[in-house]
């Protein structure tokens, strides 16, 4: 009796370590065999848009399909995807865009667009509708981030500049071993361009004490809190973590402003290993 009882211990024993082996190697699969994404990083390829919202008059969001509702875009987080279109004059333009999705959204992703008068790209944007397909090609981009690679991000994005950012910032909150704290200034002209605002409002929200958005206007309605103007080297030292080495300056936005702002934080003491520019 007492070898029987010996012999089905050995054997549970051995079953409940199979079990272990078993789910360990499917954790270490699950983790390590991510899903191959969907880009090629030298040759075009046709997704179709399943969804367009308009969110303003200018603005609106483009839902395009991925092959399979499983299939993944394949972006590492703070990379963009070149789209090619045609501008009015039938002439094919190539812009660069970053979508708001991450690969954690499977079977698509989305892009929010604002769509410019004079804008070659834009025109593509303005006249797609469901159905239509995009060529995009990718990844594309230097930006190369690794959960935890610094205590803190600040960053100073202007107007469209704000997908990069916001998709960083998702990606660093959405994951519970990324511990980043991020401080983001966003400037817009008035508060009809700022794109993103309930989405940005909801990380604030779920996360006070690791996201932080500081919203300035150029043209501020009467009673606005936020900042009036442009961003200026007293609001970064106010809303923006100080030079340290374990800290990094992000910037996006038009041109003009990415010199401005090159030049306020180099006068504030941040080094050039603690900038990037989108």
């Amino acid at each position: 009796m007492v070898e029987v009882q010996s012999h089905r211990a050995e054997m549970l024993s051995i079953a409940m370590a199979v079990v272990a082996i078993g789910a360990g190697t499917a954790f270490y699969f699950y983790v390590t065999r991510k899903p191959k994404g969907c880009l090629d990083p030298e040759k075009f390829k046709e997704f179709k848009l399943v969804k367009r919202t308009q969110l303003s008059h200018n603005v609106a969001k483009f839902k395009f399909a991925l092959p399979t509702p499983t299939s993944v875009l394949g972006l590492p987080i703070g990379q963009h995807i070149s789209c090619r279109g045609k501008d009015s004059l039938n002439e094919e333009v190539v812009k660069a865009y970053t979508p708001t999705t991450l690969d954690t959204d499977v079977g698509y992703f989305e892009l929010v667009i604002k769509m410019y008068p004079q804008g070659r790209m834009s025109h593509h944007f303005r006249v797609m509708s469901e159905g239509d397909y995009l060529s995009v090609k990718g990844p594309k981009g230097r930006f190369k981030y690794q959960p935890n690679q610094v205590r803190s991000f600040g960053m100073l994005a202007g107007g469209t500049g704000i997908t990069p950012m916001f998709q960083v910032a998702r990606a660093i909150m959405e994951n519970p071993s990324d511990k980043t704290n991020v401080h983001l200034i966003y400037a817009n002209v008035t508060y009809e361009d700022i794109l993103l605002k309930e989405e940005l409002d909801n990380l604030a929200s779920n996360f006070p004490n690791r996201f932080n958005i500081y919203y300035v206007l150029n043209q501020a309605p009467e009673g606005w809190e936020g900042g009036v103007g442009f961003i200026s080297k007293e609001i970064i030292q106010t809303h923006c973590p100080a030079p340290a080495p374990d800290i990094k300056i992000l910037r996006c936005g038009p041109p003009p402003m990415n010199k401005a702002m090159a030049a306020n934080l180099d006068s504030l003491g941040y080094s050039s290993e603690m900038q990037f520019q989108f």
